[in-house]
């Protein structure tokens, strides 16, 4: 299973990405749904947890606002715009997972962020990844951090 998922890590950052990207630039026509069913049909043989990847995905894209929020003071020598894209995404998606996927042991989050970061981020990446995660984590442990209970969570479906 755990390989899967971290297959399934790589497919939602592809899709994160992407959407990260394109409404940077502008792209009115950007579709969730249709890039996520893209980047999961690519991997259907391979892939065993379909859900877990839109689970993922549309938990960190209904919440990045949230999740900046709580990221930034982490890190205030960098904001959020100023953080390379790359490392932007796996620090929302493991902070989705830390205070929102409580079948994901902490410390395994914690590494499958670093792994992301060190295969498609920049040189300091990993370090940087696993320092803002890991105060993340002694935070949300001690609970100092808490993410707002409701938000608007638009969700999308893959085929």
């Amino acid at each position: 299973m755990s390989a899967n998922r971290h297959l399934g890590r790589i497919v939602a950052l592809q899709t994160l990405y992407e959407q990260d990207f394109r409404r940077e630039c502008g792209d009115e026509l950007f579709d969730l749904k249709e890039v996520l069913d893209r980047n999961i049909g690519r991997y259907h043989k391979t892939i065993e947890d379909p859900e877990f990847i839109v689970s993922l995905v549309n938990g960190v894209a209904s919440r990045a606002e949230e999740l900046d929020s709580v990221l930034q003071p982490i890190a205030p020598e960098w904001p959020i715009d100023q953080i390379a894209r790359m490392d932007r995404v796996i620090l929302r998606m493991g902070l989705y997972e830390l205070t929102h996927q409580k079948d994901v042991p902490s410390k395994v989050v914690i590494n499958e962020a670093v792994e992301l970061a060190k295969s498609f981020g920049g040189d300091n990446s990993s370090k940087f990844v696993n320092g803002v995660l890991g105060t993340v984590l002694r935070q949300h442990q001690a609970e100092e951090i808490t993410l707002p209970a409701k938000a608007k969570v638009k969700k999308v479906v893959a085929k």
